[in-house]
């Protein structure tokens, strides 16, 4: 008998036609890698998910249930689930640190109203509307907004009185990302201060203490997260979940996950933060002052990976939308010249429409210098991330569904027909046979090149073991056209 059967005994006597399945050549494609997106966060206490328990969040109204209306992580489901509803995500929350302290600012009014109109205040993007009359005073009207802050429970802050003509604000978290809670006066053109109100804005400070990521990272076990939606971008937050995806990267661990957050500062200060960071595992998108947090635009990118990187993981993410992001005002954007500058210092770029839609410029990673500390751009786009991980993937789910249970042989072994036996051979066909399939669907390219490079061979020192090169060219992205125009008059 040469048929390697897996259940049919090779002792049977009794009659009988037994018959028994196999699957291993059952799926002829590349498979899909099933993605899941974690979003890390603060909760509040007036939600009903303990801290640090995963938990699978299926929309906002229960994001808002889990973690309590208006905490950092319900607005963060809030950007996710704006622009991404199918990819299954999930979340770890975490209490505030004990430790920390809540980031503070301020409104102040003054001046005498000479005409009646409407205020329009935002904070961390969520507007309240009050409406101002002649006989309004700066007193009156802050203690309005005061009232109108504090029924908002979507909001990041809660409200006080700081003297006549005062609101004072304190972030309902504590930590660095209050510090991040945009406060305004207006943000559309068409939006003003009722006629002789003016108002004062301190902007929110003084925020100190992230949560420590230690026990966020031992909750997420083996479990595979393909995309991280990341809050925080201080140093230690950052080295922990850095060091965590790069070991999940690793051969031992393929459960590889990139992170995706979101920084505010001037170019200058971007550029000094990306200079210091230098992991092909996590994006940062560098942000002007504009009205939508840092922790928002973070999910929102992690929605966007989530959903296109499991479609195409090659593909390039240029003028993608972020949904429900409110961009910087137009003095405020950053220009061609500074985006540019950013982009060598690891640092993403997006761009803004005459009508406001933000939309993605380049997502990179913060990766810049090789282990030699010189220039590498072997890991600058996240698509040369993603892309490799599904290669991956698709090579190790091929190996396991084809040679389950395989014997291994040389070359030439004239072995029977049906016999559950590989040889160098057979895997290298069936390499450049998953080549052309990749190739097909866009992800690599120059199949000669490949098959002139592939090694495959048995190790020299175990009998037991095969070894693969695999030299894959992966395909690139049209993101800059040169172009000349030689003209004659």
């Amino acid at each position: 008998m040469t048929i390697s059967f897996e259940r049919v005994p090779v002792n049977l006597r009794t009659p009988g036609v037994y018959v028994e399945f196999s699957n291993r050549n059952a799926v002829p494609g590349l498979l899909g890698i099933p993605y899941k997106i974690l979003v890390l966060g603060q909760r509040l206490s007036t939600g009903t998910i303990a801290a640090l328990t995963p938990v699978r969040v299926t929309s906002e109204s229960e994001a808002k249930t889990l973690f309590g209306q208006g905490s950092m992580l319900h607005q963060m489901f809030v950007a996710l689930k704006a622009n991404n509803r199918f990819t299954e995500s999930w979340a770890v929350a975490l209490d505030d640190n004990g430790a920390g302290v809540s980031a503070t600012g301020s409104i102040t009014f003054s001046g005498t109203v000479t005409g009646a109109g409407t205020l329009n205040v935002y904070i961390a993007g969520i507007r309240v509307q009050l409406a101002v009359t002649t006989s309004s005073t700066p007193s009156s009207i802050a203690s309005a907004l005061i009232s109108l802050i504090n029924a908002d429970l979507n909001l990041p802050v809660t409200a006080s009185s700081g003297g006549s003509g005062v609101v004072s604000l304190a972030a309902s978290h504590k930590g660095e990302v209050g510090n991040d809670l945009d406060v305004r006066v207006s943000y559309y053109d068409d939006e003003s201060l009722p006629a002789g109100l003016a108002a004062a804005v301190v902007a929110m400070n003084g925020g100190t203490g992230n949560p420590s990521l230690t026990a966020a990272i031992d909750a997420m076990g083996e479990d595979w997260y393909n995309v991280v939606a990341m809050p925080y971008t201080d140093s230690t937050s950052l080295g922990a979940l850095e060091a965590e995806l790069d070991d999940r990267w690793g051969p031992m661990r393929p459960i590889e996950g990139h992170a995706f957050a979101a920084r505010r500062g001037t170019t200058g200060a971007l550029g000094t933060f990306g200079a210091g960071r230098n992991s092909p595992h996590t994006t940062v998108m560098g942000l002007p002052p504009c009205p939508s947090p840092s922790y928002q635009w973070a999910a929102a990118l992690a929605a966007i990976a989530g959903e296109q990187g499991q479609r195409d993981p090659a593909r390039p993410y240029t003028t993608l939308e972020l949904k429900g992001i409110l961009g910087p005002k137009p003095l405020d954007r950053f220009t061609l010249d500074q985006r540019n500058l950013l982009l060598f210092d690891g640092i993403s770029t997006f761009t803004v429409d005459v009508d406001g839609t933000v939309r993605v410029e380049r997502l990179i990673t913060t990766y810049q210098l090789n282990a030699a500390s010189l220039p590498d751009i072997s890991y600058l786009d996240v698509t040369t991330l993603l892309t490799l991980g599904y290669v991956r993937f698709t090579l190790r789910a091929r190996i396991a569904q084809k040679f389950p249970r395989h014997k291994l042989a040389d070359d030439g072994t004239a072995f029977g027909a049906g016999q559950a036996v590989v040889t160098p051979k057979i895997l290298k066909a069936e390499g450049i046979a998953i080549f052309r399939q990749w190739e097909t669907a866009g992800l690599v390219e120059n199949v000669e090149q490949f098959k002139n490079d592939l090694v495959v061979e048995r190790n020299a020192s175990d009998p037991n073991r095969a070894d693969m090169l695999l030299p894959p060219d992966l395909v690139n992205q049209l993101l800059v056209v040169g172009t000349q125009i030689d003209f004659r008059l």
